[in-house]
């Protein structure tokens, strides 16, 4: 159950948003939902252990082109699982009743980390649901092998989740942690407050568990990818400490994907760099061009 501290800290981080935290039982989830804009949809996963509101830095810019869904996933956040636990099955299922009731035409799918995992996924299963897929630091693409730095931190903040431990695990996830604390201003304190509040709840650690495990504790095979029938691309944080650059180069020369790499960034780079991100998701629904690679820092073919 979600505390009355877990509630005030999401009611804060929320605050002034322009998007409405709603609740929807989808595939026996009771599942939170950030839903705000209108025009082409979008829907965009989050990374284990997190939920919806980590996408706050570009969704004042998404909701003003499209009709943006946000959902916390299964066991993450807000999000209940009321039967005691869910698989890949039930969570595609999930995700498919997610579009159906809140996209009214076929939607781009944005997934990071194990949210890309789910999304590349769900494009494999699910044909013909879908209008483009953006996978942005994703796992899944080879066994996770985070660097050992990154693995130590993660390991100890989800073992005595504090404010102390979740700042030294984000030192190592965000590329200039200060930067990002000064971007979110008033609204990081119950940010990160939340974050500690959630990651300590055993139902949280155990739903954090069972995605990875599902979705990216084995590697996607690659031949699965040729039956993605959307244009799919592929976003990056050039200092990614948990999934390395060079996995997203060789997905992109393999799969023929487009990649942009955002400087300056670790495995978030919405979060890290907003502006570049939304730059690259923007040219990501302009064209899908084949086997270019592109820095955002600089416009450059890298």
């Amino acid at each position: 159950m979600t505390s009355t501290t877990d509630v005030g800290a999401r009611e804060r981080m929320l605050s002034g948003m322009p998007v409405s935290d709603l609740r929807m039982d989808l595939a026996g989830v009771s599942t939170a939902v950030l839903v705000g804009g209108d025009g082409p949809p979008m829907v965009l996963l989050h990374g284990p252990g997190e939920f919806a509101a980590g996408w706050a830095p570009v969704l004042p810019q998404l909701v003003r082109e499209h009709r943006v869904i946000v959902p916390d996933l299964p066991g993450h956040g807000a999000s209940e699982i009321v039967d005691g636990g869910v698989d890949a099955e039930a969570v595609l299922r999930w995700l498919d009743e997610l579009v159906a009731r809140t996209c009214p035409t076929r939607p781009v799918l944005v997934g990071r980390t194990v949210g890309g995992a789910v999304a590349a996924r769900f494009a494999i299963d699910r044909p013909g649901r879908l209008a483009r897929l953006v996978l942005v630091d994703t796992l899944g693409l080879v066994p996770f092998e985070p660097d050992p730095r990154f693995g130590l931190a993660l390991h100890r903040f989800l073992a005595d989740p504090t404010g102390r431990s979740y700042e030294r695990f984000m030192e190592f996830c965000a590329f200039d942690l200060d930067g990002v604390r000064e971007r979110w201003g008033p609204r990081w304190e119950p940010f990160a407050a939340y974050a500690v509040e959630r990651a300590g709840t055993p139902s949280v650690q155990a739903a954090m568990g069972r995605l990875i495990g599902q979705f990216a504790g084995a590697t996607i095979p690659a031949h699965l990818f040729a039956g993605v029938d959307v244009p799919t691309a592929l976003i990056w944080g050039r200092d990614d400490l948990a999934t390395p650059l060079p996995v997203a180069a060789a997905a992109a020369a393999h799969h023929g994907w487009p990649l942009h790499v955002i400087a300056e960034a670790g495995d978030d780079p919405a979060l890290d760099q907003p502006a570049a991100f939304l730059d690259a998701l923007s040219a990501v629904l302009d064209t899908v061009a084949v086997g270019s690679t592109e820095d955002t820092s600089t416009g450059r073919e890298a």
